[in-house]
């Protein structure tokens, strides 16, 4: 199944989704615009699962028009978040198909360690924050490698549109325009994002002690993104039928 295909059949299953449990109408069935804001992410397991549901239902209690996590709302850790045509997501695909043939994923562990935020607004976007490992740098430079060749200058029509009509939010198309030096390498963050809430709220959340965990990571993704840098609809993983090399 090529990435269209599998946007179309994945999308016709959410809007029917959101058609049944949303107050607002499902965004109408459309396939991937020519440019595509992306998000070559890892899967975290259910430790982690558990503490990004626990923390995503203490921000909706403060701001409860905030998203939950869902299946256009999937926890994740974000490795690099790029703008490509596509026309290049096969090229794409079969680049990361051989990174993660030789760097896998799965063998990472990972410790969290605290809670952070981005200024959205009068809302912050919180998230879990990870230690980067040389193993978790090694493997991002790798991903960085494979898309970076494939990057254009990206605008709002990339994301899969908002359920609700709602716009998607400037900061998110300038952080995702500016991945590539500004979260990369030194400059890198791992996080799995967990929700927004009111500034005041978010600051209590970061500031309160916080028991570092471990967990590991199951997989890895190529993911369309919705508003706010969410991983909304997958669009390829390594288990999926193998590219032709």
């Amino acid at each position: 199944m090529n990435p269209l295909q599998r946007f179309l059949a994945t999308f016709a299953v959410v809007s029917l989704v959101l058609a049944a449990n949303a107050a607002a109408p499902a965004a109408e069935l459309q396939p991937l615009p020519d440019v595509v804001a992306i998000d070559v992410l890892l899967h975290p397991d259910k430790t982690m699962l558990a503490a990004a549901t626990k923390a995503n239902e203490q921000l909706r209690t403060d701001y409860p028009a905030g998203f939950s996590l869902d299946k256009l709302h999937t926890p994740h850790i974000s490795t690099i978040q790029r703008f490509v045509r596509r026309d290049d997501l096969a090229r794409i695909e079969a680049e990361l198909d051989r990174v993660f043939a030789v760097a896998k994923p799965t063998a990472l562990e990972l410790e969290a360690t605290g809670y952070y935020s981005l200024p959205v607004g009068d809302l912050g976007l919180a998230g879990i924050v990870i230690k980067p490992t040389s193993e978790l740098r090694d493997l991002q430079d790798r991903i960085i490698a494979a898309v970076e060749p494939f990057a254009v200058e990206g605008t709002a029509d990339a994301f899969v549109p908002s359920a609700d009509g709602a716009a998607i939010a400037p900061s998110i198309v300038d952080y995702v325009n500016g991945y590539v030096p500004e979260r990369s390498g030194k400059n890198f963050n791992p996080h799995v994002t967990v929700g927004l809430g009111n500034t005041p709220f978010v600051k209590r959340l970061i500031a309160a002690p916080f028991p570092a965990f471990k967990f590991r990571i199951t997989g890895a993704s190529v993911y369309h993104l919705g508003n706010y840098g969410t991983a909304a609809v997958e669009l390829w993983s390594p288990d999926d039928k193998p590219v032709a090399k």
